[in-house]
């Protein structure tokens, strides 16, 4: 039996707090499908293209982990790819109400997929894509938080 887990998100942009859990899973899971999330409610920065580039580009030399836009709930999306797991990403405690809401909510959807959560390392703990949008706004260095090919893009979207 194949072990698929699939971990959404937004990912506007890609951190490395998000790049440490797509890693992890990987060890653990078969197969990993990194679906990026439509989102227009967040009205992100970046197309789902962009963002599906942005972690295609991040993610080389990965042989089990695939990266696609995904536009519908996220338990229909596990299960058109047979998986039984859904990753969600716990930064801080603040985190944990939102995300064990959005789980119960899951489980009453499809009880037969599980949410499982996990931590980023403890030196990315404290990042979020909002947060790194509006450090490279204002022109701070991001290159400790996003990878290379992320930073540009930023820089260029936001013109700094």
């Amino acid at each position: 039996m194949t072990r698929t887990a699939i971990y959404p998100g937004t990912f506007d942009p890609v951190t490395y707090g998000h790049l440490d859990i797509i890693d992890r899973a990987s060890k653990i899971y078969d197969t990993v499908y990194v679906a990026v999330a439509e989102s227009k409610e967040k009205s992100p920065l970046f197309s789902v293209q962009e963002r599906v580039d942005m972690l295609t580009e991040s993610l080389k030399g990965y042989e089990n982990i695939t990266v696609e836009g995904f536009d519908s709930l996220v338990v229909d999306y596990a299960a058109r790819r047979s998986s039984k797991v859904v990753i969600r990403g716990l930064r801080m405690i603040s985190d944990f109400e939102y995300e064990f809401q959005m789980a119960l909510t899951n489980r009453k959807l499809k009880p037969e997929i599980e949410t499982i959560f996990m931590m980023p390392k403890e030196s990315y703990s404290y990042l979020s894509s909002k947060l790194i949008k509006e450090v490279a706004r204002l022109g701070a260095d991001i290159s400790d938080f996003v990878p290379k090919n992320v930073e540009k893009k930023l820089k260029k979207k936001m013109k700094v």
